[in-house]
């Protein structure tokens, strides 16, 4: 009998990393599923899922994660790629350092891991890697830039990594969900700026509505929009599952109403008219 397939999965302590794991051990692979902290693992690896210590920022954890899976099971089959955060911030004030971080876990960190387990696909002859974008690859809002950013970033990286891999028989994915009720928002909320910068900025009102924004959306104080349409963990997983198992998978994958058709509005209506019409609409402006 051939030996199961591998996946190895980033960002599994919680949300769409957690459910992809998941997802992809109930249908046969072998998942190692990693997060920064393995101990926020244990529930996954008393379900049989294999476990590993993996912070993307760390060339050293990368290399050994990597090296653990290929030393047991040969090269990497399946890599998604989920591990990541949002920074909130307007362009003016958010400090460099916090964007560097933003683009070091973000980009960088995917970047590292896709360059090291790609020579092993390529030897096989096969892989498939998944790139967790956002509705925000596609477009950006205030407050968000920076986050945008990097996911605008994994979308053109994508772009260029399917073209030049497609012949050595890997295929690459951009998966791109909508708001999602995860964990996720609140770390987001965590990292809008501190309370002491927005008491003295420019942008105060701004910073006030933003909070009061993404509050609603993840913790549903008032009725929004994005909040609306919030998809779960599972509805992302269940895209990420379907895009590996299939022959030729498409290569992107919105997931949830609110992604497909805030990405079509981009794609059709001019600039003017998608910010008046949607993002004054729907988002914080200053």
């Amino acid at each position: 009998m051939p030996q199961p397939q591998t996946a190895l999965v980033t960002g599994c302590s919680s949300g769409i990393g957690r459910a992809t794991a998941l997802r992809l051990h109930a249908a046969g692979y072998t998942v190692f599923a990693t997060a920064r902290k393995p101990e926020t693992l244990a529930e996954l690896a008393a379900l049989g899922l294999r476990t590993l210590a993996l912070d993307v920022t760390d060339p050293e954890s990368v290399d050994a994660a990597v090296t653990a899976v290929e030393e047991g099971h040969g090269s990497v089959d399946v890599l998604v790629n989920n591990a990541g955060y949002g920074l909130s911030g307007t362009f003016e004030e958010t400090a460099l350092d916090r964007v560097r971080e933003q683009f070091e876990t973000n980009v960088f960190g995917l970047v590292a891991l896709t360059q090291r387990v790609l020579p092993g696909m390529r030897e096989a002859g096969r892989g498939t890697v998944v790139n967790v974008s956002s509705i925000f690859g596609k477009y950006a809002v205030p407050g968000g830039g920076f986050y945008h950013a990097s996911k605008h970033a994994v979308e053109a990286l994508s772009d260029a990594l399917r073209l030049e891999v497609a012949g050595f028989g890997i295929r690459v994915v951009l998966v791109e969900p909508g708001p999602v009720h995860t964990p996720w928002g609140q770390t987001f909320m965590d990292h809008l700026p501190p309370a002491a910068t927005r008491e003295n900025s420019p942008y105060r009102t701004f910073h006030e509505r933003t909070a009061a924004y993404y509050d609603a959306i993840y913790n549903g104080t008032r009725r929004t929009l994005a909040g609306t349409f919030t998809i779960t963990a599972e509805q992302v997983a269940e895209a990420i599952g379907r895009a590996v198992r299939a022959r030729r998978p498409r290569t992107r994958y919105p997931v949830g109403l609110l992604a497909a058709s805030t990405i079509a509005l981009r794609r059709l209506a001019p600039d003017r008219v998608f910010d008046g019409a949607f993002v004054k609409r729907q988002f914080p402006v200053p």
